[in-house]
This record gives C-alpha cells, structure tokens and sequence, in this order.
C-alpha cells in the first residue's frame, strides 16, 4: 500500500514537480540576493528614524514598506507625477530603482499558476499534495528499510539506483514535506478555505482634528523596531480627519497626525500568525540562508525522480509479465515470490500459466507484498523463494517473516525453496519460512519441497505431486531462460599455479560499449569491487559466479579464476587467449561491498579469494587503514597480485600485509596467521574495525573460529560481529 501510495504520484506528477522543483530553486536565489544587495536597518533603529528621514527626503512621502528581506520601499507624489524608490535606512535617501525584476515575476507566475491564474493554481496545488504523499511514503518507506527513525542514516545496501534514491531522500524529505504543506496552505489561503484572522482595526471615528505633529516624536513609532515593520501610510496632505495607517509583523493601528496617540490597534490572531511563518517557510523571504537551502533540497526532486523511475523499471524488467492476471483480492491462487537473481519468477510463471490453462485465476507478486487479509477469493497460496547469502532472504522477501509474523492464518499454503545443495543453508530462508508459517497455525498443502540448481526435473515431480492435493492435472515443462549476457573480450591474462598443479589466473575483460542512453536507464555495465560476474560457459544454460576485482571505474572487468579438475567454465575460462570472448552478465552483491566509514578494514582471504580484496585495496585509496591477511600455496607460483600489494603497501594504499602459505616449508594456514596477529586483530576491532572474508568455505569456516579465539578476551565472537554488521564473507 505505502509503496503504491509512493510509486504512482511520483510517476504521474513527475513532469509538474519537477517544473515546481526548477523554478522553486530559481526563486530561492532572489530573497538571498536581495538581503545581500539592499542595505538593511540597524537593530537600534526605530520606525520614527526611518519615517522622519524619508519625510525629509520626501515631503509628499505617501508610504513607506518593508519586505521580509529588509528592502524598504517609499512611495510619494513629485508635483502630480507619482515617484517611488528603493531607500537607504541609514539616511532615508534614495537608493534603487523599484522596477520589479522580470525574470523573478516570470517565475513566480510560472511557480503559482503556470501562468494560467485560478486554474493554475489548483494544479500546482495537486502536485503539491502529490510531493506530500510523496514525501510521507518515502519516509516511511525509508524507515522501513533502515529499521525504525533511530537508525535513519544507517547505512544503506542494495542496487545503486535504489540506494541513491534513498540517501537523497533521507536528506531531502524534511525540506520537501515543509514545502508541500506550506504550498498547500497558501494555496488554501488564496482560496480562502482557512480562517483569516488578520488584524483588522476599525477606522477612528474622532480624531483630535489636528495635523502637524512631529513623526519622529511618535511614541508609537519610537518603541517600534524597523526590522517589525511592514507598512506605514502617510495621511493624505489636508485632511485632518484622516489618520497615519501602520501595519506590523503582530498587526495594525491607526495614529493621530495631530498628537501621536495610538487610536486604534488589533492583533494578528493565531491563524495570521502561523501564515506569517508558512510564508516565510516556504519562500524564504526573511530568511536567505534557508531559502537557499530549501531551495537546494527541491533540486532534490529531479533526480529522485529520475533514480525513482529507474528503479521501478529495473523491478518492471526483473519480473515476468503474466497475461491475464487477476488483482490480488480475486485470484483462487496466490503465488508469491522472493528471487534475488529473477531465475525463481520464471518459474512461478510457468506455474501461472499451467494454472491458469487449467481454468484458475491467478495473482502474481513479490514476497515481500504478503497480506493474507486481501486474498478475499483465494483458494491457496504458493509461496516460491530463494535463499541468498547465508541462509538470509532474497531482496523481494526481506519483509516477508515480519508481515507472517503479524497475519493470521487463511487459506492452506505451500513453500517451494530454489536454491543449491553444495551450500550449507540450501533452502534456508524457505526452510525459515514454512517453520514460521507452522508455527503460526497455517495448513501447509505439502511439506516445503526443494528445487536444487533450478532443476527442470525436480519442478515438474513437484508440478504433479501440488495439481494431486489440488485436483488439478500439472504438467510443469520449465525451460530455464538463460541470462541476458553481452560478448566480454578478454585483455589480458596473468597465469598462476601451475607448479603445484593449480592452474589459476587473473583475467582481465574490456568493459562492453554501451550508449549514453543505455547507462542513463541502467543497462550500462556498472558494478563494484564484490560484485558477481556471472558466466554462461558453452554447452550449459546454469552460470558460473566469479567475484569481481574491479569496479566500472576501473574501465575493465577483473576476476581471478582457478581451473577445477573437470570444471566446464573454469576450463572454458583457462582456455582462453586475448581477444578470444565470453558470455556474461552482473549480478550486484551488496552485502560485500566496503562501507563509506573510515574506520579500518579488515580483509582476509585465501586464494582466489583475493579477487574482491584486492579490488577493495585498488578503490579505496588512502580514505582508511586496510589490512590484508592472505594466504595461498607458495608464495613463488600463487602470490596473486604480488606486484600491485607491494606497490600498495609502499604508497600507503594497504596499511598492513600479512601472508601465509601452505606449500612453503611449514604448513601456514591464514587462520594460523590470524591466530599469531591476535593483539593486533583485538586493537583494530576495538577502533571499530570491519571485517571481510573472501574464499573456499572449509577457510571461512576456520577463519570465524581463529576470530572467535582471537577475540574472546574482548568478549565478541565472528557471530557477534556478523550480528552488528561488522563481518561480511563471500564464500564459495
């Protein structure tokens, strides 16, 4: 619901509030220009001074006004002819033209109207209301993903365009939640739809007939600071019935011309007050510095604009479309995806379109839009996901526990988890799901099922065993779609290990050619340091994952790659000669990437694990400490990067290196190393270090519990830090 209530605003009003967002921060400039160019009163100055020099200057002065940004204006009759001029407070002498500025009335028009007067204004009035929605659920969308207010800068993970249409949002919608509700309110204002409590004295009836009194000894004026003024009107000359008009930033009053008394006075009453401030909010006037500012954050909207549409069109591309799919609230069948990749929505469409053959009506969507209490015709749900990482939730169902937890059970259910079986936690988050789901009470179709390495074979013996409890006859034929890959030309290659029988190599590729308007929508080629290269080798439709030792700033594709006895992409991959070329495509990795902090970082790998930490080391520059502990064979056949980390480490790149090798005199393992480093280790986690581990799972599984021991004096655990965010590996 919230996202829906994001999306459509934004793609619908996008044009106006961008327009609203240009000409806003044009605006924005002028108030500051102005406070800077026009001379302004002293903070001693009263209202008396000011007056009584304008009169000298002016006799026939008819007005003198203040704008909020301390310019202040006369008005008076030269003979018949009327005369106006910008006045210096310090003498009352003129100072500047009054002409307006044309370009700042253009834009005002177009800001208010769009030059089309009431019928304008109801439309900037919309999509302000639109920039409200807007910016209430993109807080609230905000909050959802960093886990609660507290933790709003927290730090953010996930697909580039995603996360910089977060982090500007995180800065930008205070700003622009004050601009909308400003907007609207002056707009209700013109309309007159609030209450107007302005002051409003009513005219004297009796004067004391006389004229001539001195303006500079009005006490009305004398107590009253010039920066409070707004407008004082002159008595027109020969009246003496008539009456000086002054009106404040707390209201309005008539004074005699003849005595000085005050005749009259009424306050602002709250509504005008709290319109004084809603004006000031969002014009700036009064105040240049958050004008600026404000203006600034509305330039804010533009690009999330941009990152906003390009994120629902990257989500649009990654999900199948699905003929014929009926709303949530009226399908008999509800299937439910959580996919990190977008290989297990291929599948749950093939089981859409089976089931729809068969005369059901279906609703496809994420996980992540769980909500049982809208399924008002649902028969069943299909729940079909899998498990990144270690055993976590793939990106469209990192909610999906939180929302069971708060649902009560409807309709039977069935989980189907896609996964791979050479993994410890194959099918975890699935496995997570169903326990979940029992333990709430829900009647489960059929015990939780596993599809291992998208097998066409296991999805049909599960297509046949669900149509049986259904009643319906299932024929699952699933022709997995292979990847959308592009040709990788290889530039180079640096061979490795082949004297203790280990082939292995560093292969660089160019970077694809990709136009202007393929990188400005997302389909350039941009990835980090961490990220997966996937491989579609020759003769298999299943990739091959390497982590990537460049990031698209570096202007090539890295990977490290070791040859594994009857390897089909590995021996593909080691076969290769320059110019010779691959199919493959990325796959972001977000939860290996550096932080932004600066605390040290802690790296430790083995092998061709040392792919992504090099491509840490080569990124990162001087911004914060990095130590390296890695270890391989034997430091003279497979020392990866051995060049690049001495030149690292003498330029101040790599603050600590530290290497062990297995095949080199006494067996040295990087767990022994770590073990041996242990006071070092202890002093780098207690300035806040982070950890990053990177290889073969036998490693990983020996380096937490080297760091368990290591750490125990300190009272922490791998565990502990893997729980705060500190410990990321990429195993494999």
């Amino acid at each position: 619901m919230i996202r829906s209530l994001h999306r459509w605003p934004g793609l619908i009003a996008a044009a106006f509030l961008i327009l609203l967002a240009v000409t806003g921060t044009a605006l924005s400039v002028f108030p500051a220009l102005e406070t800077v160019t026009t001379s302004q009163a002293s903070a001693q100055q009263n209202v008396a001074e000011l007056a009584a020099m304008v009169q000298a200057q002016h006799p026939s002065v008819e007005q003198i006004k203040r704008a909020p940004t301390g310019k202040i204006t006369a008005w008076w009759f030269d003979g018949n002819t009327a005369a106006s001029a910008v006045v210096d407070p310090a003498t009352g002498k003129d100072a500047g033209s009054t002409d307006p500025n044309r370009l700042e009335q253009w834009l005002i028009n177009l800001h208010r109207s769009l030059f089309l007067n009431d019928n304008g204004r109801m439309v900037t009035a919309v999509a302000a209301l639109s920039m409200l929605v807007l910016s209430v659920s993109g807080g609230l969308l905000v909050m959802r993903r960093v886990g609660g207010w507290r933790r709003w800068f927290a730090r953010l993970r996930g697909p580039w365009e995603g996360r910089i249409h977060s982090e500007m949002a995180r800065l930008a919608v205070p700003f622009l939640l004050i601009s909308a509700v400003t907007a609207l309110w002056m707009t209700a204002s013109t309309f007159s739809l609030l209450p107007d409590d302005s002051a409003y004295a009513s005219f004297p009836s009796q004067t004391s007939g006389q004229t001539g009194f001195d303006v500079a000894q009005m006490a009305g004026l004398q107590s009253l600071p010039v920066s409070q003024l707004r407008d004082l009107t002159f008595p027109a000359a020969g009246d003496a019935t008539d009456v000086f008009t002054l009106t404040t930033d707390r209201g309005m009053g008539y004074l005699d011309q003849g005595t000085g008394a005050m005749l009259a006075w009424s306050d602002n009453g709250p509504w005008a007050q709290v319109g004084e401030w809603i004006y000031l909010l969002h014009t700036g006037q009064g105040a240049a510095i958050w004008g600026l500012l404000l203006g600034l954050m509305a330039l804010s909207i533009p690009a999330l604009a941009i990152t906003g549409a390009l994120s629902w069109a990257k989500a649009r591309r990654g999900r199948p479309a699905l003929r014929g799919m009926a709303a949530a609230s009226k399908a008999q069948t509800l299937i439910l995806v959580g996919s990190e990749g977008g290989s297990t929505w291929g599948f749950a469409t093939t089981l859409a379109k089976n089931l729809q053959t068969a005369g059901q009506s279906v609703h496809m969507a994420a996980l992540n839009s769980f909500a049982p209490e809208r399924y008002r015709h649902a028969e069943r749900i299909v729940v079909m996901t899998a498990t990144w990482g270690e055993g976590t939730a793939p990106s469209s169902a990192k909610r999906a526990l939180e929302r069971l937890a708060e649902a009560s059970p409807t309709v039977p259910m069935t989980v189907l988890g896609f996964g791979d079986s050479s993994f410890p936690d194959f099918c975890g988050f699935a496995t997570s799901f169903e326990t979940a789901a029992r333990a709430k009470g829900w009647d489960l179709i059929l015990p939780e099922q596993r599809i291992d390495r998208g097998s066409p074979q296991e999805f049909a013996r599960w297509g046949q065993a669900f149509g049986a409890k259904i009643g319906l006859a299932l024929e699952l034929h699933h022709q997995p779609s292979a990847p959308k890959a592009q040709a990788l030309s290889l530039l180079s290659r640096r061979d490795y290990g082949e004297a203790v029988q280990a082939p292995a190599a560093i292969l660089r590729f160019a970077l694809p050619k990709t136009s202007l308007w393929a990188r400005l929508i997302g389909r350039g080629m941009r990835f980090q340091a961490g990220d997966l290269l996937g491989i579609v080798p020759q003769g298999a439709r299943i990739p091959r994952y390497y982590s990537l030792a460049s990031a698209s700033a570096n202007g090539f594709v890295e990977i490290v790659a070791r040859k594994h006895p009857g390897g089909l992409c590995s021996g593909q991959l080691m076969a290769l000669q320059p110019g010779d070329s691959v199919q493959a495509f990325l796959r972001p990795n977000p939860d290996f990437h550096p932080d932004r902090g600066t605390t040290p970082l802690i790296l430790i790998g083995a092998g061709t694990g040392i792919g992504p930490l090099a491509g840490f080391i080569r990124n990162q520059g001087n911004r914060r400490p990095l130590h390296l502990w890695f270890g391989a064979r034997h430091p003279d056949t497979d020392l990866f990067y051995g060049q690049e980390l001495a030149e690292w480490s003498e330029n101040g790149q790599l603050a600590g290196l530290t290497t062990a090798f297995s095949r080199s005199g006494k067996r040295h393992y990087v767990q022994d190393a770590l073990r041996q480093d242990g006071e070092a280790l202890r002093e780098l986690i207690q300035l806040g270090a982070r950890i990053m581990v990177c290889g073969g799972r036998d490693m990983a599984t020996g380096v937490q519990q080297a760091l368990t021991e290591v750490l125990a004096p300190l009272g922490l655990t791998a565990a502990n830090l893997k729980s705060e965010g500190r410990y990321a590996e990429d195993v494999y």
